[in-house]
């Protein structure tokens, strides 16, 4: 003999959202206060004690240095051409600065 059980009552929709209600009111991720504390602290994890716990982006810095200086002594000894490493310069300064505002947005 089978036994019929009624179907479940309905619930309220806002009982069942995939959000608990204190995630669905959460900060946009672009806040501004969000966005200027990251800034400030992507400028801050310059640091080479800070960046030594990440290896990559040591590597990356000291690198960014290191050209950086390379570039500043052509420019001194008024070398021609210096485009190309000015470029490199400062695509590893942006590597290294949006790493740390990625890591200080996290």
């Amino acid at each position: 003999m089978a036994t019929m059980t009624a179907p479940p009552a309905r619930q309220d929709p806002d009982t069942t959202a995939l959000l608990p209600k204190k995630l669905a009111r959460a900060r946009p991720l672009f806040d501004p206060p969000i966005v200027r504390r990251a800034v400030r602290e992507s400028f801050v994890k310059l640091n080479p004690m800070t960046l030594a716990k990440n290896p990559v982006m040591f590597v990356v810095e000291v690198g960014a240095a290191i050209t950086t200086i390379f570039v500043v002594r052509d420019i001194l000894a008024h070398a021609s051409g210096i485009g190309f490493q000015v470029q490199i310069a400062l695509w590893l300064w942006f590597t290294v600065l949006f790493a740390n505002f990625a890591e200080a947005m996290a």
